[in-house]
């Protein structure tokens, strides 16, 4: 197979670096010191750490499991699994070992890549499900997988995939408790990084002219596949940071000339004095996504920086569906995520699975080249995700207006969306049951004015038994990742609950909604 006809999604990101290979490709901003990665750079460590990886003679396919800190070491991984022709399996670092555990028995990965300070009891994990080769890798490019790749060589040749092979699963967190695996091959991923370099302007910028200022996490869509596929598309230079400082960054916006970011990230940096139009000057592009902008937000924005800020519409299943126009006077941007991305299909339906007039609300369904394959070993809950004329069920409500502008009106299943993560009460709910003396529970996400949402829990205690909320709190700390963890419990002597004994959680969320205000 010729590279042109390798539909391998680094053949498409390789092909985009400038001609100048020793132009910067990527600087970090809160090193002890910058460091400066050219795309020569790029090319070299992520053909060392793909060679390596074809040292292991894993079968085709093999899942990489990597829970690590950002770093550019751990990007070049990503690309390196991507080149090496097998399946990237990004780990929230926030997981603790009893999610790991699923993650790892569910995925089988061939190889396993984790901090220097988790690899005792993540290596337990990995071994006993089988997993073979356990790596580590931190944020101080150490560990024993740079160690492996130091020794390989700097040249290879990206592995021929097909459009529907698989690139990536990314796991989202189950109604039922259970996560899922969604099934991202490079068609997915590379269809949609196409549109989006169109739709956000990146193709209309000369080649390397756009700086992205990069602070989100490489675990999840938002910061792995839209902002690093965009960069790298637009062959655009990237201004690292390993966690985000609203004040570093700021700093940093006379540089740049986009930045993508969820809401907590904004409201974070409308509370620093510098912020201001002078200081943004030189940006073309605010994104806003992962979440829910609130109308204050985006007002505050608009008056602080000159600035709109474009709101999209995406999730872990299908990449970007909907955005706003890249030109604010292209259409309108408040209270809305904009019309579907050129290739992406939209409905909405109502309970029976008839369609809704304009206006009207009811569930979003989804069909495109940029929509996932299904759920990893669930094909049963993958059929019941899908239509029978194979629309994708996404379990959002909303409404589409005469000019096919969507407006998210609401999340079915429960769900709350936390700092721009997902967080599904049922999962929280199975561990606060399992505590001793608890009876039941229920998990509602209220407004908070940093993160969107967050969880509230209330607590039923067993008879007998005395319970304390803080106490709660602390417990599920180190059963379940931190965004997870309800902010706020409270132990109470039954749920309300309707005649058919269901509870009520829209009388929870009515009584706790001032809770952060």
């Amino acid at each position: 197979m010729d590279a042109q006809s390798n539909a391998n999604l680094y053949v498409a990101l390789r092909a985009a670096f400038p001609d100048t290979l020793d132009a910067t490709a990527i600087e970090t901003c809160d090193t002890p010191r910058p460091l400066q990665y050219t795309w020569r750079d790029l090319e070299r460590g992520t053909a060392m750490l793909a060679n390596l990886l074809a040292s292991l003679g894993l079968p085709p396919d093999s899942r990489i499991a990597v829970q690590v800190d950002k770093s550019v070491e751990a990007l070049m991984l990503y690309l390196a699994v991507l080149r090496a022709g097998h399946v990237y399996l990004p780990l929230n670092t926030a997981y603790q070992a009893a999610e790991i555990e699923y993650f790892v028995g569910n995925a089988e990965p061939a190889v396993v890549v984790c901090s220097p300070h988790a690899f005792g009891w993540v290596s337990r994990i990995a071994f006993a499900a089988g997993t073979r080769h356990v790596y580590t890798l931190d944020a101080e490019r150490r560990g024993t997988l740079l160690d492996r790749a130091a020794y390989q060589s700097d040249r290879h040749e990206p592995a021929p995939r097909q459009p529907d092979d698989l690139a990536a699963i990314l796991y989202t967190s189950g109604t039922t408790g259970r996560s899922k695996g969604a099934m991202l091959t490079h068609r997915n991923l590379r269809s949609n990084a196409e549109v989006l370099h169109e739709a956000w302007g990146w193709a209309a910028q000369p080649r390397g002219s756009d700086t992205l200022i990069h602070a989100l996490p490489i675990f999840h869509v938002h910061g792995l596949f839209v902002a690093v596929h965009g960069a790298l598309l637009a062959g655009a230079k990237m201004l690292w940071f390993g966690r985000f400082d609203a004040a570093g960054v700021i700093a940093r916006l006379s540089e740049a000339t986009v930045f993508m970011g969820v809401p907590t990230l904004y409201t974070r940096m409308l509370a620093e004095p510098a912020l201001a139009r002078a200081a943004c000057a030189h940006m073309r592009l605010f994104v806003s996504g992962s979440a829910p902008l609130l109308a204050e937000t985006f007002d505050a924005w608009r008056e602080r920086t000159g600035h709109t800020l474009l709101e999209r519409y995406g999730m872990s299943e299908t990449v970007m569906l909907t955005s706003n126009p890249y030109r604010p006077e292209e259409g309108r941007r408040r209270g809305t995520v904009g019309p579907p991305l050129p290739g992406v299909q939209l409905r909405v339906r109502d309970e029976r699975g008839l369609p809704v007039a304009s206006d009207e609300t009811g569930g979003i369904e989804v069909k495109g080249p940029n929509v996932f394959m299904g759920y990893w070993r669930m094909p049963e809950k993958t059929a019941e995700e899908f239509t029978p004329d194979l629309w994708f069920k996404t379990g959002d409500v909303g409404r589409v207006d005469a000019d096919g502008w969507v407006t998210i009106v609401g999340r079915s299943k429960d769900l709350i969306i936390s700092g721009g993560y997902n967080v599904y009460p049922a999962e929280v709910e199975g561990c606060i049951n399992q505590l001793e003396g608890v009876a039941e529970s229920a998990v509602v996400g209220v407004p908070h004015p940093d993160f969107g949402e967050v969880g509230v829990a209330a607590v039923v205690p067993r008879a007998g038994a005395t319970l304390d909320g803080a106490a709660i709190v602390a417990a599920l700390k180190v059963r379940i990742a931190h965004f997870k963890v309800p902010r706020q419990v409270f132990v109470v002597p039954e749920l309300p609950r309707n005649a058919m004994g269901k509870v009520q959680k829209n009388l929870l969320r009515a009584q706790h909604r001032a809770l952060f205000a």
